[in-house]
């Protein structure tokens, strides 16, 4: 079959898959809680005749499709996501949320489509020699169920020799594919620091040790860490998002407690330790020059998402015979937000690319109340997902 060809049959059966993306859509779970989503996955798998492995990562799954051959003993892996989010919906069309307060404001509704469609497609070809496994994934949005399924024995069970997973992304036009052969997104670390100092009178701050000030004091400063701790050359952010003291109907009670929470944002480990370390150093030393004290607990989420170069240009190639070089970006700028296929990064070799869907010229980016997965992307993210295993096990008679 010609490189052409994945993306000339999914889209006969395109408009299966946008019913399916719509229907997900319309009944959205969140993490750890996709037993519909699942439970259709593994009936649409089933159906195909594709052997189903459920239960990995709670409500995790993987569907193994075997080659015309299996001569080489290469085995690679797709991944999607399917969770939503707790948001609420404000778009009006015929398959928005049925369910108050959640929403696939992320379009892993469409991941999942787009990996279905590749299993159909992969399930009536198979024309390539080893093993395609399906990897649908729990719990993306910050509970990391990718790490789940590694600790349930996802790569033991099945010893992939690459992983690839793709997502979309509204700042492209529709169709068009992003990668480069490195960082694609950053590390996502949570921080919190609690001021300790004396509470008491607001008209008698002489008598207090005033943690309100102190945490001003801490936040003005973690500004500085990035500007002047950080080379120029690399990236890291510092956002101090919440800031709890006192209680709003006390106006003359000074507190003794204030809590800071933030996330901190990075692409090396080298920038992530030093950060994390001047967190620690500037609370701690403006609470003790004020009398106060200050503890920092700074926890690591997500690692970053680093692509191998091999696979990453494995990839844009894959996509330039597919939909020509003008449509495929090979050094898409790297994002500050945080994706937990990083895990399956850490274990194996492979690539994370993005697919554009527009939407972002209009102010619906991921995580809007008014976002959707644009449909019409379903087959471009498929066919390129399908020519990375048939291109990576090929059938050489």
């Amino acid at each position: 079959m010609g490189l052409r060809s994945p993306l000339e049959a999914i889209r006969k059966f395109h408009d299966e898959l946008t019913a399916l993306r719509r229907d997900l859509h319309a009944h959205p779970e969140l993490g750890f809680e996709e037993v519909r989503t699942s439970g259709i996955v593994a009936r649409s798998l089933e159906l195909l005749g594709i052997e189903v492995h459920r239960g990995i990562g709670k409500t995790g799954l993987v569907g193994v499709i075997r080659g015309r051959r299996c001569d080489s003993g290469r085995m690679i892996a797709l991944r999607a996501d399917m969770d939503a989010l707790p948001m609420t919906e404000q778009n009006t069309f015929g398959h928005r949320s049925t369910k108050p307060g959640l929403m696939h404001g992320c379009g892993h509704d469409g991941h999942t489509a787009i990996l279905i469609g590749v299993a159909k497609y992969l399930a009536r070809t198979r024309n390539f020699d080893g093993t395609a496994v399906l990897i649908f994934q729990p719990a993306e949005e910050g509970l990391g169920g990718a790490k789940a399924m590694i600790e349930d024995g996802l790569f033991d069970i099945f010893p992939c020799n690459a992983i690839y997973a793709m997502h979309n992304w509204p700042g492209l036009p529709p169709g068009k594919i992003g990668i480069n052969p490195g960082p694609m997104m950053a590390a996502a670390d949570r921080f919190e620091i609690v001021v300790n100092g004396k509470g008491g009178h607001g008209a008698h701050p002489y008598q207090t040790i005033d943690p309100v000030v102190v945490a001003a004091h801490i936040i003005t400063a973690a500004q500085s860490i990035v500007s002047r701790n950080v080379s120029p050359l690399d990236a890291a952010v510092v956002s101090i998002c919440s800031v709890q003291a006192g209680h709003p109907g006390a106006m003359s009670v000074i507190p003794s407690e204030a809590r800071l929470v933030g996330t901190v944002r990075t692409f090396r480990r080298s920038v992530q330790e030093m950060v994390e370390t001047r967190l620690g150093d500037i609370a701690s030393s403006i609470a003790g020059a004020f009398g106060a004290t200050a503890a920092l607990k700074y926890e690591r989420i997500y690692p970053a998402t680093i692509n191998t170069p091999h696979e990453a240009n494995f990839v844009a190639d894959v996509a330039t015979a597919m939909i020509g070089k003008d449509n495929v970006i090979r050094d898409l700028t790297p994002s500050m937000g945080a994706e937990d296929f990083s895990f399956m990064l850490q274990g194996r070799a492979g690539a994370y690319f993005r697919v554009g869907q527009g939407g972002a010229e209009s102010g619906c980016f991921l995580h809007n109340t008014g976002y959707d997965f644009n449909d019409a992307i379903i087959p471009v993210g498929a066919g390129v997902m399908a020519s990375i295993v048939e291109r990576s096990m090929p059938v050489v008679d």
